[in-house]
């Protein structure tokens, strides 16, 4: 993690999320909030501070957030999920910013980092995703639409640094040039630096 950094308080809506992602992430533990009503047996995240960053280095690669303005142009990223019929699918999203967090189990200390990442709604264009072509063929240039618009934050918002597969470019797009067509982000991925020695 990064350069700026901040401590700060977690608000009661981003502990709920954390308990959440928590519970999703450990199926075997239950959590709560401090002061909230739960299984005897939850863990209680009496951490209710962060350690927030503008920046994290994967590799050797530096992405940035909306939180530090000098680096938004390196925040917009794709990850991958697993959904619910165990396929892998990837979505594009902008990091609002990254954390650090830890949890008191009952023998050990479990540092997590973390990123908050607002994440773009797909396109309903045939249902699917839209790709560029060239000459009718099908997918064969990178580049997808998405609409310009967010999810609202949730427990998916939150995820590990490490499940960040690659940045993308973003570019504002209209399908026709009509005054009301609809303004769809185009993303380019880049692919990832990597350094063999």
């Amino acid at each position: 993690m990064l350069s700026p950094k901040f401590d700060v308080i977690l608000s009661k809506s981003m502990l709920d999320l954390m308990v959440e992602y928590y519970t999703a992430t450990y199926e075997t533990h239950n959590f709560k909030a401090p002061f909230d009503d739960g299984p005897e047996d939850s863990i209680i995240l009496s951490r209710i501070t962060i350690n927030k960053f503008g920046q994290c280095r994967i590799g050797s690669e530096v992405f940035g957030s909306a939180m530090s303005s000098r680096h938004v142009k390196s925040s917009f990223i794709l990850a991958n999920f697993i959904t619910f019929d165990n396929q892998i699918d990837c979505y594009a999203g902008q990091v609002q910013y990254f954390f650090k967090h830890i949890i008191d189990f009952e023998n050990r200390l479990a540092e997590h980092n973390l990123a908050f990442i607002q994440w773009y709604k797909p396109t309903e264009i045939y249902k699917v995703r839209y790709y560029f072509s060239i000459d009718d063929d099908e997918k064969t240039c990178n580049v997808e639409l998405w609409k310009n618009e967010f999810f609202p934050d949730g427990r998916d918002s939150i995820i590990p640094v490490q499940h960040i597969l690659c940045r993308f470019v973003p570019v504002k797009y209209k399908i026709s040039t009509r005054p009301n067509a609809v303004e769809y982000v185009a993303i380019n991925p880049i692919n990832r630096k990597f350094h063999i020695r």
